[in-house]
């Protein structure tokens, strides 16, 4: 079996396994065996209350995270022509995250009403990124796009300090967490609305894989295959924002996975954008949620906030690849 075919079991596998050890391991730990006994409703009732009650929605919601991200920086990466694009990195989570704190601060509370904001600043913040690069006249190069991303994510962090200027105390503290994201809230109504979200936005990439695969090779090479350009970038943009909005709005700001994720797919012999989408998908789920267990057993029993996990394996990732060339 080629390093290519193989990926999709040993991905599978990982996640299982990644998965199993966050649900098992806590404040209270507990066998393997226990952990599947108790996912079925058998065993101990306080076994079955932890883990189909506390652990099994956080380590689903840090996979349907893990999962939005690697999707959205795969198809970023391919219609910018870019391997150093990504959510966090071009502004886009940034953005989302002024849209959930304006519409927070408004007090819209409902399931919909706080994605769908948050989605309108990624959609802002990806014209704004392009706009930027446009006008300098170098769209295409990975650096201006890089500090065009760069630049409105400051913008969108210094929006949000404004907005909670005269906020309560704890109301800082909270929004500052949530800032370095954490998966600490979960609860099976996020884990079900996140889910929709991430389901939409990831059928929607899948079935435009053939678009990004032409917009990857360059405008002009595009057009020349029929692509209207244009249309098909601004679809996959408004895709990627959606996703990047949605785990914005249910787990905070989390940077670099979708960095990370798919040079490692890529590494794995994926160049076609379905594949790219759907193994980073798989991949996604299982780094985060390999990073959400580091943060709640590096420290015990304090908790580390989630982006900052991703950002130490990010960080240098990205300086190497930057060195590297995109």
């Amino acid at each position: 079996m080629t390093v290519r075919h193989a990926f999709w079991p040993v991905a599978l596998a990982a996640l299982v396994a990644l998965a199993t050890a966050a649900i098992a391991l806590g404040a209270v730990p507990l066998a393997v065996g226990d952990v599947w006994g108790a996912l079925f409703g058998r065993g101990d009732p306080l076994a079955v209350a932890i883990v189909r009650t506390l652990r099994l929605p956080r380590v689903t919601l840090a996979a349907l995270v893990g999962a939005g991200l690697g999707m959205s920086g795969a198809a970023l990466q391919g219609v910018l022509r870019n391997g150093l694009a990504e959510p966090y990195l071009l502004g886009v989570s940034g953005g989302a995250a002024v849209g959930a704190a304006v519409a927070v601060s408004l007090g819209v509370s409902s399931a919909l009403g706080v994605p769908l904001a948050a989605f309108a600043g990624a959609g802002l913040a990806v014209a704004l990124v392009l706009l930027v690069a446009r006008a300098a006249r170098a769209h295409a190069d990975p650096r201006t796009l890089l500090v065009a991303g760069v630049v409105v994510g400051a913008f969108a962090n210094a929006a949000i300090m404004v907005a909670l200027a005269n906020a309560p105390p704890n109301t800082v503290r909270n929004a500052l967490w949530w800032m370095m994201g954490s998966a600490a809230d979960a609860d099976w109504s996020r884990v079900r609305w996140l889910a929709l979200f991430v389901a939409a936005g990831g059928l929607g990439l899948l079935w435009a894989a053939r678009e990004i695969d032409a917009l990857s090779l360059g405008e002009d090479p595009a057009a020349g295959l029929g692509v209207d350009v244009d249309r098909a970038a601004r679809r996959v943009y408004a895709l990627a924002s959606l996703l990047a909005a949605a785990t914005v709005a249910a787990a905070g700001l989390i940077g670099f996975v979708g960095l990370v994720v798919p040079h490692i797919v890529r590494a794995a012999g994926h160049r076609g954008h379905r594949a790219l989408v759907g193994g980073s998908a798989i991949t996604g789920a299982a780094l985060v949620v390999a990073a959400d267990l580091a943060a709640r057993a590096l420290r015990p029993p304090a908790e580390l906030p989630l982006g900052a996990v991703t950002a130490l394996v990010g960080v240098p990732f990205f300086l190497a690849q930057l060195r590297r060339g995109p």
